[in-house]
């Protein structure tokens, strides 16, 4: 099986980048984004009109290309988890997480018995449809997927020692609109409480030898999560790239006007 070279060099230290995909899929997308220097890149299912389908492809396509691709499910649920790591996903993105229990859970979903209730499938894309031992493919599994939690309310944030002392849990990522939602400040992200919560995940992080994981929507965004801690950071998403792009073009373009 493929190595996930994120997990890799993200246990080594290192900084890495990606994207978020909302809305646009193509062929040529995974390999957009390689020759743009990203790592890695999450499918948010959550919010998008994506089918698993689409996810099977795009996870094929990032094979090609070098990418590494997550996801972010449409629920936390058993099924979700199970079908999107049998079609190709090298790690799942979890949506407002807020306890140890809650964590423990879902990993196990992520690992095959007798550390978790995974079922098997083997020879099929997860596993590049390749034979070999099964006994060695679980150690694989086991070894290059990412369970990354989404900290996005109040009482996540409350709960975040708890729940990055599990073991499995690679990775917290902050969920910066839905957090400002939770603490009675929706996007007023330069509020005290948010900037609080913003360190409060990258110390937890730090404490607990995992990965402080965000996305930045611009960069001084990307600049000032990354002196704090975050080594994961996704740039903007698709939707954001299109708009800010085309806009600045256009608005320059307009200013030439007579």
């Amino acid at each position: 099986m493929r190595e996930n070279t994120v997990k890799t060099k993200l246990a080594k230290g290192q900084t890495l980048f990606g994207t978020m995909m909302f809305e646009f899929l193509s062929p040529g997308l995974p390999k957009i984004l390689a020759n743009a220097g990203a790592d890695f890149v999450f499918y948010d299912m959550e919010h998008s009109g994506f089918s698993v389908s689409d996810m099977k492809t795009q996870f094929a396509l990032c094979a090609g290309a070098g990418i590494i691709p997550f996801v972010r499910p449409p629920g936390k649920e058993y099924q979700f988890t199970a079908r999107l790591l049998d079609v190709g996903a090298f790690g799942t993105l979890y949506q407002m997480v807020e306890s140890a229990a809650e964590a423990e859970e879902l990993v196990r979903w992520e690992r095959y018995p007798q550390d978790g209730i995974r079922g098997a499938i083997f020879g099929v894309a997860h596993d590049d449809y390749a034979g070999g031992s099964m006994a060695e493919k679980i150690i694989a599994s086991h070894d290059r997927t990412m369970t990354i939690v989404l900290i996005e309310t109040k009482k996540g944030l409350e709960n975040i020692d708890e729940i990055l002392a599990v073991d499995g849990v690679d990775a917290a990522h902050l969920g910066h609109a839905d957090l400002s939602i939770s603490l009675g400040v929706p996007g007023q992200f330069e509020h005290p409480a948010m900037q609080q919560a913003i360190d409060k995940i990258s110390e937890s992080c730090a404490l607990h030898g995992k990965t402080a994981a965000c996305l930045a929507p611009n960069i001084e965004w990307g600049k000032d999560l990354m002196r704090r801690g975050y080594r994961m950071i996704s740039y903007n998403y698709d939707i954001g790239l299109m708009t800010d792009s085309l806009s600045a073009g256009i608005n320059e373009l307009k200013s030439q006007v007579d």
